[in-house]
């Protein structure tokens, strides 16, 4: 895939003056930071599900509206979001995406000061429709800021910066939340438990937002558009037209769904006495090393795949992370644990593998592309919705069945899905 302002060369990358593209570091460096950002308010989700299901007495399925509602957004607002960046520009879009998401940080204290479960899942709703904004804008932009044979690779690594967020959300989530709760299940202390204590973390959310918004206002990032692949694009009117592309839809639904999944459930997951019967903070601070197997993943994947081909380290790390449920679900003990977690390090390089592959060759497509890509990480609100409902029946082992099929699906992906075929016919 070639970029160009003024010319569909191919290979040549160009900005909009015409000039030669320069190395991005900068523009890079800045970028990264999102990353950083929406990765740690994501991975608060994990300890925010079971600190509200405590104080609302909610079952999986009723805690997973959290999830609905965050990943619910991607659903709602990806396309109308990929269709902003095409008229403002990638920069402008970003910006925006900073104050959306701030303004859904500070509605948590009037929702913790109402002690209103609906009202948290407002505010939800309005910070992932900025973080929403934020991924169409920003996971394209890195995939076009550079040479187009390592745009998996430089993915990557802004995801691995990503996973720093996932890792450290956790770790002061539980610090500041899940040690306030004495049991999970304790109904008579439930109604004690000050839900105030969101209040300034969220505060301190929306506060970083707004301040790293007004600094990126004032980085310079070079505008890039991709040029015209000649020998495809120009024959098709529709991004999703593309065959590889909408199998990449539902790779990133599967994806997100799965990873979600397993991440909203671990510390209910390790509390079960066949586990480990851990008590919640000490249950929350074992997730940060889900996703900090993912960090460590991701950036040993930036440089894995300039090594490999991306659709077979994908197909890899999907059988990975099916052999390892498989053998958390049939153990006890610290190797159900143990296991469960290593899932995170085959997480590592799925997201951007599925959408750099889904986007290749798409040309003046690729923003319409992130917006219909994005859409699909109504996953995380679908299938641990899903998982939910098997939780409260069969339990939570049984669940873990889910994400293991959305794996198998993953590794098809990789090694058939993700071919570009030569019709223009619609899948």
């Amino acid at each position: 895939m070639a970029f160009s302002a003024v010319s569909p060369a191919a290979g040549a990358s160009t900005l909009l003056d015409g000039t030669p593209t320069p190395r991005y570091t900068s523009a890079l460096s800045a970028v990264t930071t999102l990353f950083f950002l929406w990765g740690f308010i994501t991975s608060l989700n994990d300890i925010l599900i079971p600190y509200l299901k405590a104080i609302f007495q909610l079952t999986y399925t009723q805690a997973n509206l959290i999830n609905l509602c965050f990943f619910g957004a991607y659903f709602l607002m990806s396309i109308p979001a990929g269709k902003l960046v095409a008229r403002v520009g990638y920069k402008r879009g970003m910006l925006l995406g900073f104050v959306v998401a701030a303004l859904g940080a500070f509605v948590f204290y009037p929702a913790a000061e109402q002690r209103s479960y609906g009202l948290f899942l407002g505010a939800l709703f309005v910070l992932a429709s900025g973080i929403t904004l934020l991924q169409v804008a920003a996971n394209p932009y890195v995939a076009i800021l550079g040479p187009p044979q390592s745009a998996s690779s430089r993915l990557t690594l802004t995801q691995a910066f990503n996973s720093v967020g996932t890792t450290l959300g956790p770790l002061l989530g539980s610090v500041f939340l899940l040690s306030r709760l004495p049991k999970l299940d304790n109904a008579t202390t439930a109604a004690s438990i000050d839900i105030r204590a969101l209040q300034l973390p969220y505060l301190a959310i929306g506060g970083a937002l707004l301040l790293i918004s007004l600094l990126l206002s004032r980085v310079h990032l070079p505008q890039i558009v991709p040029a015209e692949d000649e020998t495809s694009a120009a024959s098709r009117s529709q991004a999703w037209h593309y065959r590889h592309l909408v199998l990449g839809i539902l790779g990133i639904f599967a994806y997100v769904g799965a990873e979600v999944a397993i991440g909203s459930h671990l510390v209910s997951y390790f509390a079960l006495p066949s586990v480990l019967g851990l008590a919640p903070q000490a249950a929350g601070e074992k997730v940060a090393f889900y996703w900090g197997a993912a960090m460590v993943g991701r950036f040993a994947g930036a440089y894995l795949l300039n090594k490999f081909s991306p659709g077979k380290l994908l197909a890899f790390n999907a059988v990975g992370a099916i052999v390892l449920i498989l053998i958390s679900v049939s153990s006890t003990g610290a190797l159900a644990m143990w296991s469960l977690l290593a899932v995170g390090l085959m997480n590592s390089l799925m997201f951007s593998t599925i959408f750099t592959l889904a986007v290749a060759g798409l040309g003046r497509h690729t923003e319409e592309a992130s917006g219909l890509l994005c859409t699909a990480i109504v996953g995380g609100a679908v299938v641990p919705l899903l998982f939910g409902a098997v939780a409260d029946g069969p339990g939570l082992r049984w669940a873990l069945v889910l994400p293991a099929l959305c794996y198998a699906y993953i590794l098809w992906y990789g090694l058939r899905g993700s071919h570009p075929v030569a019709t223009a016919a619609v899948l």
